[in-house]
């Protein structure tokens, strides 16, 4: 199993994902600040990654607090959660967690300083806990969904380094693996980062899954040949009405199914579904450093002083995607319908 992040006493321990697939290099981070700074740099990416990291950062800040009251502890925590979130906006499993501990602390209110640190420490290692089994359920669930046979293409990395393990997307992959099914991962490399040239592919190879890397404009002429048989990817949002935030270059993937008669899905928690985003035009897309596009592997690819756009997601509408699978189910339009009915399930 791939040890995407853990808890350890002497801080979160993470998998740097900025030196795979050449280097297995492992960091711990003793602090909060570094925690967010891990998850600001992309040593540990992928929205249900990012949520348990997000509750450990706090947790471990928390834990290290020389408050005195609990009402110091508490101004504590909220500068500590507004560290945070300024992280990541995409990925609504940050705010998720950042939520799910803020709320945990307000129960313990009125409990000593000591055990409001342990609560807060077993919260997040719950939370790490949860996402792992979510993640091998939704796997089942989606298993059902893919081919017997053929090729199956996601885009970015929704695997165990995007999660607390297994994975989303490649969760749904390696539970049709295990089933028997025999499936051949089509791999967009995902310019710029290169996750999928760089860190799906290295899952899956550790897996002994035959997979096959595609630069990002191959993927259509690979639909046309009957290459592909479906295709799925994971979200870092999901709005109420089924439109899907994912790497930048999705929604290409996603037209591109829809011409070629290839079902599109949707993998996610339901921590990545937020109810209380109408549509895709209202979730937040984070632009990154230009660097990212003008250089790979430290050399400059870009002539000086051409402007460059770097959105690092896109938003796929409702209509492109044919299903989401999550942990309680599968979600089919009208998703509105179908997304409130898992995520009353859960709230019940």
């Amino acid at each position: 199993m791939i040890h995407t992040l853990e808890w350890t006493d002497e801080g979160v321990r993470f998998i740097d994902q900025t030196k795979l697939p050449t280097e297995e290099v492992y960091v711990t981070c003793g602090d909060y600040e570094q925690v967010a700074d891990a998850i600001r740099t992309m040593i540990v990416r992928g929205a249900p990654a990012i949520g348990v990291a997000a509750a450990m950062g706090i947790a471990l800040g928390v834990r290290d607090s020389k408050a005195e009251s609990v009402g110091e502890l508490k101004r504590e925590l909220d500068h500590i959660c507004e560290v945070t979130g300024a992280t990541r906006p995409t990925a609504v499993n940050l705010f998720w967690a950042i939520r799910r501990m803020k709320e945990k602390f307000e129960g313990l209110s009125g409990r000593p300083i000591a055990e409001i640190k342990h609560e807060l420490v077993e919260e997040a290692k719950r939370m790490h806990a949860e996402d792992i089994a979510a993640n091998q359920a939704m796997g089942r669930h989606g298993a059902t969904l893919m081919p017997s046979e053929g090729g199956v293409l996601t885009h970015c990395n929704a695997g165990a380094l995007a999660t607390a393990g297994y994975g989303t997307a490649l969760g749904v992959i390696r539970a049709a693996v295990e089933a028997g099914k025999k499936i051949h991962v089509y791999a967009d490399e995902t310019r710029p980062f290169l996750q999928g040239a760089r860190l799906t592919a290295w899952e899956m190879v550790k897996d002994g899954i035959p997979t096959t890397v595609i630069s990002d404009n191959m993927a259509g002429a690979m639909m046309r040949q009957g290459k592909i048989g479906a295709i799925v990817v994971g979200a870092d949002r999901i709005a109420a009405n089924g439109d899907v935030a994912n790497k930048i270059g999705t929604y290409t993937v996603a037209v591109l199914a829809k011409e070629n008669g290839i079902p599109f899905y949707v993998a996610a928690p339901l921590s990545t579904v937020d109810m209380a985003c109408p549509d895709g035009s209202k979730i937040p897309i984070e632009q990154r450093n230009a660097r990212e596009v003008t250089h790979i592997g430290g050399k400059q690819m870009t002539p000086d002083g051409v402007s460059i756009e770097n959105p690092a997601f896109d938003v796929t509408p409702a209509k492109y995607v044919t299903a989401i699978v999550t942990e309680r189910g599968i979600a089919r339009a009208p998703y509105e319908e179908s997304l409130r009915e898992l995520a009353e399930a859960v709230a019940v």
